[in-house]
């Protein structure tokens, strides 16, 4: 094999970056452990997990009794008191069956005990629509989450940051949702084999543009990089966030990118009424507001459950196009 062929980088797929940071979690924490619905034999229903039951053993990789609630109380507890779980809920959509636990333990078990203790629990959950699994299974509900203090939300839009973000959320002592993406996971990019985090907390600016800024959420950060090159042929230079983190949320990046394009499109995959990106709206036209040169626009699902047809589906879900249109809105083309 020659030289070049040997300092290739590596690249990964979405899903085997997660199984990555899994393993490497477990094997940097004793204490850590992997508790949820099919996790062991089955690997998960997306086969992230694929592996571990044979590599940690079934104290380690806990296939759990169908509970949300009893998956999320499991994890409260055991965080409280000395173990450092991952947990895996399967859909984004089962919150609805565990939420009591999550807003009102996991959220605020430390407040209410004065420091006395942490809850160093990370949660594995899918999000996002596509794959004709309907209304049920197909949600992005972030702003739930997002909206409750004492809880870190993250959304991996590529395999590296999948990676660096749950070893980021495991070695942290508060409770992190990490918000993976179904019709990610065949995305492969460079991914190192070594341990690393990717900061919470913090966006990246992932295209440089002098015209408008999208700030992209989720997936819709791959979208938002689909639409650079139509956009670039009706002369928009357009820069791309990625805003990985949304809460907390990077604040100054944003601004900062505001600062500079003086326009603005928030994209995420969420029903568009009440989504995240409103939040993100508001903290623009708070902090940059004299250098807007346009209202800033949103880029969101309609205010209607997932449909399962996929023909229905396919309109549904925001898309590189539906930035292109809501761009040239915004910019009067």
């Amino acid at each position: 094999m020659s030289e070049a062929k040997k300092q290739e980088p590596r690249k990964l797929p979405y899903v085997a970056a997660i199984t990555e940071g899994v393993r490497q979690v477990l094997q940097e924490q004793d204490n850590a452990f992997v508790a949820g619905e099919d996790v062991g034999e089955a690997g998960s229903v997306f086969g992230y997990y694929q592996g571990l039951l044979k590599e940690f053993g079934p104290e380690r990789i806990y296939d759990t009794p169908i509970s949300e609630k009893g998956i999320i109380g499991l994890g409260v507890g055991a965080s409280a008191t000395g173990c450092r779980p991952i947990l895996d809920l399967m859909f984004m959509d089962f919150l609805g069956e565990c939420m009591d636990e999550v807003a009102n333990q996991m959220a605020k078990m430390r407040f209410m005990f004065g420091g006395g203790a942490t809850l160093p629990v990370t949660v594995l959950t899918m999000s996002g629509a596509g794959m004709n699994l309907a209304a049920q299974h197909s949600q992005s509900l972030e702003a739930w989450l997002a909206h409750l203090p004492g809880v870190k939300v993250v959304m991996p839009s590529n395999a590296y940051d999948a990676k660096g973000l749950i070893i980021a959320a495991a070695r942290d002592d508060n409770p992190v949702f990490v918000v993976l993406n179904k019709l990610s996971l065949a995305m492969a990019c460079e991914v190192p084999e070594e341990p690393y985090e990717v900061p919470i907390g913090k966006a990246e600016v992932i295209r440089e543009g002098k015209d408008l800024s999208i700030i992209a959420v989720g997936r819709m950060v791959n979208e938002a990089m689909a639409a650079v090159k139509p956009l670039a042929e009706l002369g928009v230079d357009a820069e791309v966030i990625d805003v990985r983190s949304i809460q907390p949320f990077d604040t100054e990046t944003v601004v900062n990118s505001m600062k500079k394009t003086h326009r603005a499109v928030v994209v995420h995959e969420a029903v568009r009424f009440g989504g995240f990106g409103g939040e993100i709206v508001a903290q623009l036209q708070e902090l940059a507001f004299d250098y807007l040169d346009a209202p800033i626009a949103r880029v969101g699902a309609p205010f209607s459950p997932v449909p399962f047809s996929p023909a229905l589906e396919k309109v549904y879900v925001p898309n590189a196009q539906s930035i292109v249109a809501e761009v040239k809105k915004t910019l009067g083309l």
